[in-house]
């Protein structure tokens, strides 16, 4: 059986949130909604404002811009919910809600258009590298790191 090489190009989504960017596969992104009013969870650190409910699910809502201790970025932008399918193959926790600012930007990118940034400093919970994209500063998230917290503080039972 050979091998399927690897894609050259990948289409990925910038998600603003605050004055971070998300940098992501764009397979990743379910859906882009006006941001409900979230269910709070009872003694959750600030980052997670709550759960909302979307298509049936109770999905925990991130605010990423907390969670990396990142500024809010333009206020007058409207507030959105970037829903995306959470990694870790849970059934309780398939998807991940995370604040944005404004609207995700597609992209297609190689990995010469991919230069990372990070010095040896420590980074900010919840981020798994500092990237520069075109010229884009963007951070990958640790979704992986995310979704297990998450499954921690709403005690959900892994699979």
């Amino acid at each position: 059986m050979s091998e399927q090489p690897l894609p050259r190009e990948i289409r990925c989504v910038l998600v603003p949130v605050g004055s971070l960017r998300l940098l992501l596969p764009n397979a990743t992104v379910a859906e882009v909604i006006t941001l409900p009013t979230p269910e709070p969870v009872e003694g959750a650190p600030e980052w997670l404002l709550g759960r909302i409910a979307w298509r049936g699910w109770r999905v925990p809502l991130v605010s990423f811009t907390q969670l990396a201790g990142a500024d809010e970025g333009d206020p007058e932008l409207a507030m959105r919910v970037a829903v995306l399918k959470a990694l870790g193959g849970n059934p309780a926790l398939p998807f991940i809600a995370v604040v944005t600012r404004g609207f995700p930007r597609l992209t297609t990118l190689n990995a010469e258009l991919i230069i990372p940034t990070h010095d040896d400093a420590p980074l900010p919970p919840g981020v798994k590298a500092q990237v520069l994209v075109r010229d884009d500063v963007a951070v990958i998230p640790d979704l992986e790191g995310i979704e297990g917290e998450l499954l921690g503080l709403l005690q959900v039972e892994a699979a």
